[in-house]
């Protein structure tokens, strides 16, 4: 195998796959990328078996010549030490060459590298995926999407299902589910030409969360394929693979009042910011929580108190109050990031008690939900 590359379009490439790859793996050769050559280009793979990540650099981009290809073939390199070379190579040619017992030279100006690669026909081939059930949502929308719910997973592993997003199609429309079983982050989106049959998935937290550093802020089209154990996620010239939780995710409808008792309509960025400064004597707290509550004038009253330290009050002026007087306490961070997700100006909050889950909707935008569990305090 002998190529040259442009360093600027190798480095994009890497930067995507290294993504996949994780030092703790039980099979060695995990530690590595694959790249393999052929006559349309160079394949750069990455896995740590729970996720793939493909990217293809073509020999010619935008009528520019990006590779140049001597001989094909493929080897497999360590992907931190050959990310890190490549980061650091003095010129933006780059030779690699692979001789005998997959002895890999690296050259790039006067600076020459001899790595040992392995062979690559030992790397996992990716995972076949029938493309039946395929619909496309636009590169910005998932971005939304991803960061709208994939707070909310949980980070124990005593119920792996819940460190997945569900996602549910039925009835034409996509419902995104996240939750830690203490709050719930759910998104619904209208999607044009997805498949009839209904069918839900759980897709890992992690998984998500790797796919949105790739994911670009752009209205271009992702082609999303789903099968019992696998998704595929295809953005550009990026191929990118998560396995599927196992296991029955929870029926969380059941979870959301259908009635509220006080209704409260607030400025979410002045809520946010109250919060934010209350939770600050309220992290000494377990939980850090901080208590919420209704006054006779209009006003709603954001608070905390510390024995050690102190207490702070801050009262924020509500756009309407309806129904009962409350009285509640919550975790600060949870309703940050569900005030931080909603990421409107104005916000709609349901109350139906003070030990009941609340619920917060953008006033702009009913596709998104958060719901919180208080905590008991008054």
């Amino acid at each position: 195998m002998k190529f040259e590359v442009m360093r600027d379009s190798l480095l994009e490439g890497l930067s995507n796959v290294i993504k996949a790859v994780s030092s703790k793996t039980t099979n060695p050769i995990l530690t590595g990328l694959k790249l393999e050559v052929t006559n349309k280009g160079l394949y750069i793979t990455g896995s740590d078996s729970d996720i793939t990540i493909q990217t293809f650099i073509p020999v010619e981009k935008n009528g520019e010549q990006v590779i140049t290809i001597t001989e094909t073939g493929s080897i497999v390199l360590q992907a931190r030490v050959f990310n890190e070379i490549v980061r650091k190579l003095p010129t933006n040619d780059v030779e690699i060459e692979v001789t005998n017992q997959f002895q890999t030279h690296i050259k790039s100006g006067k600076s020459e590298f001899n790595l040992i690669g392995v062979d690559a026909s030992e790397y996992p081939l990716l995972p076949e995926i029938e493309e039946e059930r395929q619909f496309f949502i636009p590169s910005d929308l998932l971005k939304s999407i991803i960061k709208e719910t994939v707070f909310a997973v949980s980070t124990s592993e005593s119920r792996p299902v819940l460190t997945g997003v569900n996602w549910q199609v039925k009835e034409g429309e996509l419902h995104c589910v996240a939750t830690d079983s203490h709050r719930l982050a759910k998104r619904k989106t209208v999607i044009k030409d997805l498949p009839n049959e209904e069918y839900s998935i759980v897709i890992p937290g992690k998984s998500l969360n790797e796919l949105n550093k790739i994911l670009e802020e752009t209205t271009s089209e992702v082609a999303i394929v789903m099968t019992q154990q696998q998704i595929l996620f295809k953005t550009g010239d990026v191929l990118f693979y998560s396995r599927l939780l196992e296991g029955n995710y929870p029926d969380t409808s059941r979870l959301i009042p259908s009635e509220s008792k006080t209704t409260i309509l607030v400025n979410s960025k002045s809520l946010l910011q109250a919060i934010d400064r209350a939770s600050l004597l309220a992290r000494e707290e377990r939980n850090n929580v901080v208590r919420f509550s209704t006054l006779g004038n209009g006003f709603v009253e954001v608070s905390s108190n510390s024995p050690e330290i102190g207490n702070v009050e801050e009262q924020i002026q509500a756009e309407e109050i309806e129904g009962e007087e409350l009285k509640i306490s919550f975790s600060a961070k949870y309703m940050m990031d569900a005030l931080k997700a909603i990421d409107g100006q104005d916000v709609k909050i349901l109350f139906t008690g003070a030990m009941r889950p609340f619920i917060l909707k953008s006033v702009h935008d009913d596709s998104i939900l958060q719901l919180i569990l208080p905590v008991r305090t008054y």
